[in-house]
């Protein structure tokens, strides 16, 4: 009895110790650039969807009005 106990306890503990696969869904990776997304009512007013020159002015932008933290510490 008291083995069983044990063994039952051990396989517990070790199947504990397992790791699932970290893999998104089914695994099927977009190729498609950022800049490609649709528009939703969250982006931003001055990009327009698939034009990458847009989409690079509009990172410039964010980065220089209040994400970039070198130029909010003061």
């Amino acid at each position: 009895m008291m083995r069983a106990l044990i063994l039952a306890a051990a396989v517990l503990v070790l199947a504990a110790c397992g790791e699932k696969p970290q893999t998104l869904g089914s695994g099927v990776k977009l190729d498609a650039a950022a800049y490609t997304g649709p528009a939703s009512p969250f982006t931003a007013a001055g990009w327009t969807p698939g034009d990458k020159t847009s989409w690079e002015q509009e990172l410039k932008v964010r980065t220089q009005a209040g994400q970039n933290e070198y130029n909010r510490i003061k």
